[in-house]
Order: structure tokens, then sequence, then C-alpha cells
């Protein structure tokens, strides 16, 4: 029997080794409209490098002289988190940028269908963020940022390859090199790293779009698309880390971040609250009340305080109104008495103080001297701008203090229920004072946009919760909150200056403390009702009276007369005013 034939296989045929210029092209990495990036093996070294080129040559001599000279100013900028150029050069008029990659991958190269966790890719985020921002205020701008553009190391830094690597637009916007050229790119560039977050996160692209340059023109102004992180995640996405990127791609342009530092801060506000790590808005709130108080003392506080100290120790309850009179002062006293020290030094079992004349009688004349002495002066830190929106605040709050006490069921203290109106504020307060810039922001975020055509509605602006977290990476009341624990204040105060959520119910109130905070809830909800049209007004007064009536015992008519300032059953009352003739006829 013949032995089988061995049939060889056909010899495989040869990948043909492609070239440009002297680099051997390995392998495509990432593509876009406008960009290319290719890992090259470079023969004079025998290095593997990243080449980074635009899609389309420069139209001439000219284009391509602009763009040399935009590649080496932006290899110029050195920072950590801006990847290092090993090469700038030409092949036929095809310019091209190169960049060591060492042993690091590209974002898109990590990333799967899962998305990464947050608490793993917004480090790497922040990292970019801040050499974006640094290239930025450099005078040099990306073009096209994509997710192949971030490299991350194995120790997790990351590093924004592509800078100044995509030709300048020539839509006729603004001019080449020009300042506002330049405004419209960094903006641009800001807009593009929200959307490779959002990918970064969700695991998927854009409105499935891969290519960020396409993902852009479908927004507005361009398009009429929308992104936003998906609710359902394979990792959890926390609250606040959803509102600072769903502003990064909002769909009105007035929403998002104006520049790569704020959008920064965000992030670096969200990371510094997560598993107690330091820095962020937290650490700064702490360094600036040290160095400039909680707030500073109204106008005429140095006055008020000689006064104070003339005045006779037995008339404490004359004291105590003076001192209400500056929130300043009237913070300084809760501080001073519920510190750890006054705390030791009273009997065992004694809960915290709240109110301003119990202050006074432990404390004595003395203590309230050095408290009002060591406020700073009006306006403190501030600037006369920001000193005037401070004052506008202030006066607000103090009203809320004087509605939660016309509201307040009979029997309970007038002066505890104005304190804790006052305290529930202690968030917005010192985000005004110590935070003035971001305060403007975050009002800015909460305003609504006229609609875009007639008979349209406006465009809502953001909660003040979402703007907080947009802007400070953390919400007011969390910063309130802080403070208050650092003053001393038990779980059970902490509950009491905790606002109601405003979709939250309410049924009744079990015990005296929380009458007291839902008081003073409701004055503030009253209050805060201020800045809407009138037809919301009377819509919000009404909401508000359905949530607290029966809590509180209180009617439509109160709350709607406390809105006007009028205290319901005074001589302005016209309700008890016609009571009293008619008793009198």
């Amino acid at each position: 029997m013949p032995s089988p034939t061995t049939v060889q296989p056909p010899a495989s045929r040869p990948q043909a080794v492609r070239h440009f210029g002297r680099f051997q092209l390995l392998q495509l990495i990432g593509k876009s409209v406008r960009t290319m990036l290719w890992q090259v093996a470079d023969p004079r070294n025998g290095q593997d490098l990243v080449l980074a080129m635009p899609r389309n040559r420069p139209a001439d001599a000219e284009g391509l002289d602009r763009w040399r000279e935009a590649a080496r100013k932006a290899a110029r900028v050195d920072h950590p988190s801006l990847a290092h150029v090993v090469e700038i050069g030409e092949v036929e008029q095809w310019p091209y940028i190169t960049y060591d990659r060492g042993n690091s991958a590209t974002l898109s190269e990590t990333l799967t269908g899962k998305g990464l966790p947050a608490l793993e890719i917004v480090p790497r985020a922040l990292q970019a963020l801040q050499g974006l921002a640094f290239a930025h205020e450099a005078g040099a701008s990306h073009q096209d940022l994509q997710p192949c553009m971030l490299l991350i190391g194995e120790t997790g830094h990351c590093r924004v390859m592509g800078l100044g690597v995509a030709l300048a637009p020539t839509d006729g916007v603004a001019i080449p090199g020009s300042l506002q050229a330049h405004r419209l790119a960094a903006e641009r560039d800001v807009l593009a790293f929200g959307i490779v977050l959002h990918q970064a996160l969700s695991g998927a692209a854009a409105l499935d779009q891969p290519d960020v340059a396409a993902v852009i023109e479908r927004l507005p102004p361009q398009g009429r698309d929308m992104v936003r992180l998906p609710w359902s995640t394979v990792h959890q996405i926390p609250e606040a880390l959803r509102a600072i990127v769903n502003r990064s791609t909002d769909r009105q342009e007035r929403q998002r971040y104006r520049n790569a530092r704020t959008f920064a801060h965000a992030l670096e506000g969200w990371l510094s609250t997560q598993g107690g790590q330091g820095g962020g808005p937290l650490a700064q709130l702490a360094d600036r009340i040290r160095a400039n108080g909680v707030l500073p003392a109204v106008p005429g506080g140095a006055a008020r305080a000689a006064r104070l100290a003339l005045m006779e120790r037995e008339r404490t309850n004359e004291l105590a109104e003076i001192v209400l009179q500056d929130t300043a002062l009237a913070f300084e006293m809760i501080r001073m008495v519920n510190s750890a020290q006054v705390r030791a030094a009273m009997a065992a079992g004694s809960g915290p103080v709240l109110t301003v004349r119990r202050s006074i009688a432990m404390m004595g004349l003395d203590g309230v001297r050095r408290a009002a002495l060591s406020l700073r002066p009006w306006p403190g830190a501030l600037s006369e701008q920001q000193a005037d929106e401070l004052d506008r605040l202030l006066e607000r709050v103090r009203r809320a203090g004087r509605i939660a006490q016309w509201l307040r069921p009979p029997g309970y203290d007038a002066e505890v229920v104005f304190l804790l109106s006052l305290m529930q504020n202690l968030g917005r307060l010192v985000v005004q004072y110590h935070f003035p810039d971001e305060a403007q922001q975050i009002r800015r975020l909460m305003q609504p946009a006229p609609a875009a055509k007639a008979g349209e509605p406006d465009e809502p602006g953001m909660s003040e919760e979402g703007a907080a977290f947009a802007v400070l990476g953390t919400d007011v009341e969390s910063l309130g909150a802080a403070v208050a624990r650092q003053w001393g204040l038990d779980d059970a105060v902490m509950h009491m200056i905790r606002r109601v959520a405003p979709n939250s119910p309410i049924r009744s109130a079990d015990t005296d403390d929380e009458v007291l905070r839902l008081a003073a809830c409701c004055a503030n909800e009253v209050v805060d009702l201020g800045g809407l049209p009138p037809a919301q007004q009377v819509s919000g007064l009404q909401r508000i009276a359905q949530r607290y009536a029966r809590a509180l015992g209180i009617t439509l008519r109160e709350i709607q007369l406390a809105a006007q300032g009028i205290r319901p059953g005074s001589d302005d009352d016209p309700g008890a005013r016609a009571s009293q003739l008619g008793s009198l006829n």
C-alpha cells in the first residue's frame, strides 16, 4: 500500500511593510476626522514611538509653517501631565509629532464596554485636565482630544498627547492665531474632554459615535442632540460626579465649563470628599475659616462690641437681642460655647447650647466681648461687589429667621427656631464668604434661560445641589454641616439643621426637635421662593402649605402673610384688624 502523500501548505504571503518616511508603521492606534495616531518603529534608535499627524495635509507652504509654529509652541509647554515630544517633522509636506510611549497604554486601549470605576478614572482625568489647563494658559490648545490621546502609565499617571497636532480650523469664525480663536479652541477642548470622560465612565461612546469631534458637531449650537450619562451602568456613578460630567456636556452652552481649570476644580472637590482624602473645598474651607473666621462682623460691629462692654450683666435678654442682630457674632457665640473645652467644663450629660441667652449665661460678658472682638470687621476678605452679595444673603437669612418665629407652634422657643433657620443656611453663607467666585457660578447655573423661540418654555436652570456639585464637587449643605460639626454639635442638632429634601413628603412631627426643624425649613422655603416669577410664587406657597400645614398647624393664609413680611395675628394682619373691629361692634 503506497504511503500517503504529504501535502505541503502554501507558503504564507509576507505582509507588506508600510513606512512613513523612515518610520515603520506597526499599528494604527486611533483616528478621527482630524487626526490619526500610529505606533511606529524608529530605525534611527530602535525605539517604538507614537506618531501623531493630521488627517489632511496643509494646503500650502504657509499653512505648513503655521502648523509647525503651533506645534513647536505646544512642545515647549512643560507639564507632568503633557506627553514629552520626541520630534516634530514632516514627510513630503505631511507634518507629524512623535512621543515616547514607554510602558503606557492609551485610554482607548484600556476601556471596555463596562467602563471604569469612578475612583479609578477620575484621578487620571484630573491629571490630564490639569495639564490641559496649563497648556491653555500658556496659549496652546489641543483641537482634537480623543480617548486615544490619553496615555496612562503603569503607576496610573495620565498624560495628554496630540497637543497642536490637528490643523487649526478655517471656518471663518475667528482669525487663526487670534485670542478669540484660542478661547474657542480651549472651550472646544473642555467639551471634548467631558465627552471622553463620559465614555470612560459609561463604557460606551457618546451618541454611539467613537469620534469625539463628530459628537461635538451634533451638540448645540451646531446640532440638537444631548449627551448625558446613562442611569444604568456597570459601575455606579455617584450623583455629584454625574452632575459634574453632565454639566461638561450640557445642551445649554452657558451651563458648560468655560475653562479646564474650573472643570478640574470640580473634579478635585469631588475626589477630596471620597475615602477621606485631603484637599478640596472642605480642606480649603477649614483653612479659610482659620484665617478669616466663619463670617465677618456686620457693619458697625466695633461700636456694638463697645456697647456690649458697658451693659449690665443682668440684662441678658437685651444683650441677646443685640447679639442676634449680628449673624457672625451669634454664630461665634454658639461655636465658643459648644467647643470641646467649654463642653468639658459643663455638667456631665448636658447637651449642646442652641440659644444666645444660655451662651451669655455660661460665658459671661467677658466671653461676649471676646467673641465680638475676634470677628474680622466687615467686609472681611471680600470685594465691594462680593460684600453686597453677602449682605443680601444675610438679610434673606434673617428674614427666614423672623418667618420661622411667626410660623412656629405656640410654646416653642422663638430664639431657638430663629437660630435653627440661620444655621440651615450656614452652608450658603460660608460659600458666599469663602468661595465668592464659586457662589456666583452656582447662582448663574441655577438661573433659567429665555426660550430660543417665542411660545416655548424657558430653559430650566440647575438645582442648587446640582449646581454646587458641578462647581465645587460637593453640595452646599455638606459644607455647612462640616462647619457645624467642627463647632461640637451632636447628631441630634446636625439633623435639626439639615433641610427636608424638596420632594420629601412631610406627614407629622413626632418630637419637639422635629417641630422646630420643620418650622425653620418651612420659613427657608418661603424665602427661597422670592426669586421666582409671581405666578410661580403663588403655586410655590400652595405647595409649602400642603407640605407643612399638618405638622405645624398652619394655614395657607398664614404662609402668604409671612411671605409678604406680615406677622400673622399682628396689627398689620388685615384679618386680625377685621376681627378686632368685629369685637368692638
